[in-house]
């Protein structure tokens, strides 16, 4: 008996003075102390199979503290999300006619643009994203380009200018070019319908050190472009266009640029505003 009423005055002892609770630690400094750098916490029913509120794996859901201190995920959809992030975009071997070329003929002037570049694979999430509703939605890509004549590289330097611009097709890569945005106000750059995201490079090429030399010959390029536009529901795949000129065009030739030889990257925002 005495051993009986030992024990339970320990037990008493123990959840009367404790007043916190620690979890791999000793010295807990809060009510409840999970203790160790990679320590996580899991509540089950806030879990993909168990909530309907749980975006799963695509992006992180959001905890939230109601009014009476429980932890709830919120039923407001998330403002912003990542529709789009294919790897290697574009179609990387040279294709020179039809709807899918690639290869972009060099100009002696600073118009003229050629739509080219064709994605690699196409389906949902490889060459299209769909809105649910309207965003703002916001464009970055990343395209790569080669310059040659012939099929090689060109060694004249000259100094060249190579620029693009990125717009949107409805539907999937052959549908019409998006050429408003969800207010109806024309989406436009220099007369191009639908362009968005202008970017530009100076390029000048050699095959010899010093100055001017070998910096620009046999090489891959890459361009860079980042943008906005308002859309409304619906699916959308992006697409590309691009001008190669040459100020001095005496001894060029038939100069040509081919884009998406390498890795190409276009990541689609949404920010929701409503």
């Amino acid at each position: 008996m005495k051993n009986i009423y030992f024990t339970l005055v320990l037990l008493t002892s123990t959840f009367s003075l404790g007043q916190s609770v620690g979890i791999k630690t000793t010295n807990p400094q809060e009510e409840l102390h999970i203790a160790g750098p990679t320590s996580t916490i899991r509540i089950e029913g806030l879990n993909e199979t168990n909530n309907a509120l749980n975006l799963g794996t695509q992006q992180n859901t959001k905890v939230y503290v109601d009014g009476d201190g429980d932890l709830i995920l919120s039923s407001v959809p998330t403002n912003i999300d990542v529709l789009f992030n294919p790897a290697n975009y574009l179609s990387d071997p040279l294709d020179t006619g039809g709807a899918d070329s690639n290869q972009i003929n060099q100009t002696g002037v600073g118009s003229g643009y050629s739509q080219a570049g064709w994605p690699r694979q196409t389906g949902p999430g490889l060459s299209t994203f769909t809105l649910t509703r309207p965003a703002i939605v916001e464009i970055n890509y990343s395209i790569s380009y080669e310059i040659y004549k012939s099929g090689i590289p060109i060694d004249d330097y000259h100094a060249r200018t190579a620029q693009f611009y990125t717009y949107f097709r409805s539907g999937g890569p052959a549908g019409a070019i998006v050429a408003n945005d969800y207010d109806g106000a024309p989406i436009n750059f220099a007369g191009n319908v639908g362009a968005l995201g202008y970017s530009g490079n100076f390029y000048t090429n050699g095959n010899s050190a010093g100055a001017g030399g070998g910096e620009g010959y046999n090489k891959k390029f890459y361009a860079t472009g980042h943008d906005y536009v308002k859309l409304g529901p619906g699916t959308y795949t992006p697409m590309f266009a691009g001008i190669l000129f040459v100020a001095d065009t005496g001894g060029t030739g038939a100069v040509k640029m081919q884009i998406g030889g390498g890795d190409d990257e276009v990541i689609i925002v949404a920010h929701y505003y409503n």
